[in-house]
């Protein structure tokens, strides 16, 4: 795993703690921060999305099934949706 420095403005009184206490622990400050960093990753990671949560069990019809891919081959992969839309406005408007 690559690391990236990063500076961090904190307390100035605190930090001489924070440098005991990581000594204390047989590590250092960077590993402190990282240890704190990964909990919140972690954190993340198990949060679940509500938006999600709320559709999970949401039963699609198999009328609505059957428009899944109706439209694939129609236009091409790479349309560029606000090059469309100038084109389309830029002729409408004789521009």
């Amino acid at each position: 795993m690559e690391s990236t420095k990063l500076t961090l403005s904190v307390k100035s009184d605190s930090l001489p703690l924070v440098k005991k206490y990581a000594k204390r622990q047989h590590t250092s400050v960077s590993k402190l921060v990282q240890q704190f960093f990964d909990s919140i990753v972690e954190k993340e990671k198990d949060e679940k999305n509500p938006v999600l949560e709320k559709y999970k069990d949401l039963v699609i019809s198999d009328d609505i099934k059957a428009l899944t891919g109706i439209l694939k081959g129609k236009f091409p992969d790479d349309i560029n949706l606000w090059d469309a839309k100038y084109d389309y406005l830029k002729e409408k408007y004789d521009l």
